[in-house]
């Protein structure tokens, strides 16, 4: 049996989850989401072999034929949710500038780029208004914050994680770091996001709280998972 070629970017597969599951949520759950879910995976998924065709000429038609198959089944499970809610396609305003800029980094062989991982989370995070669009039909205020929020919250996730793997011998990448979870934090409350501020919280003791601390990619991993789990809940609450 031919093993599956899926991402191995562990930290993107939240990014896919968890944005979605917010906007399932705060936007009444249906039946719909299930086809929605599938073909937005899928589509994430498809991503992989794509980016892969790019930068290896050698392996280009095996990557292909993966990317062909995993498109064409996340068309077919998109296809009832976009004939319900034609303004779906909107999402793809979003998706196709990052798809470019992500082919940008992949043909220079340079994916770990932070303006590429910043890209990439604009796009997975698009999700969650799609979701909540699904249940609500509607585009306003709430999808939009759904998605900034989201995005606020994963690029904070990436700096935490370069600090401590890819950029932990860098002493001046701490500061970007607490710079930006400094910024998000403090101007939620100035400018009267509460609730956005009180999700941010634990990204922000965290970034301060285990600078210090020799962290292995599992314990870090940890971190991450926990404190997504309490950014979906604040998040829920806040907006349900």
């Amino acid at each position: 049996m031919k093993k599956l070629l899926l991402p191995k970017q562990h930290g993107a597969w939240v990014m896919v989850f968890l944005p979605f599951l917010i906007g399932v949520i705060v936007g009444r759950p249906d039946w719909i989401h299930i086809l929605l879910f599938l073909g937005w995976l899928l589509l994430y998924i498809s991503s992989y072999p794509l980016l892969n065709a790019v930068k290896n000429k050698k392996k280009r038609s095996i990557y292909i034929k993966w990317f062909a198959s995993y498109t064409g089944l996340a068309l077919l499970f998109l296809l009832v949710p976009v004939l319900l809610q034609p303004k779906l396609l909107l999402v793809g305003v979003v998706l196709l500038p990052v798809l470019a800029v992500n082919l940008s980094y992949a043909k220079r062989k340079n994916e770990r780029a932070l303006l590429n991982d910043l890209a990439a989370i604009i796009g997975l995070c698009a999700g969650g208004p799609a979701a909540y669009y699904a249940g609500t039909g509607a585009w306003d205020e709430t999808a939009l914050y759904i998605w900034a929020a989201s995005v606020l919250f994963f690029i904070g996730s990436v700096f935490f994680v370069k600090m401590f793997i890819r950029e932990k011998k860098n002493a001046t990448f701490k500061w970007y770091s607490w710079a930006y979870h400094g910024f998000v934090f403090i101007s939620s409350f100035v400018f009267g996001f509460i609730t956005l501020g009180i999700a941010y919280s634990f990204s922000f003791l965290r970034s301060f709280v285990f600078y210090k601390r020799p962290l292995r990619p599992k314990q870090t991993a940890l971190i991450e998972a926990v404190n997504s789990v309490y950014f979906l809940i604040v998040m829920v609450i806040w907006l349900a």
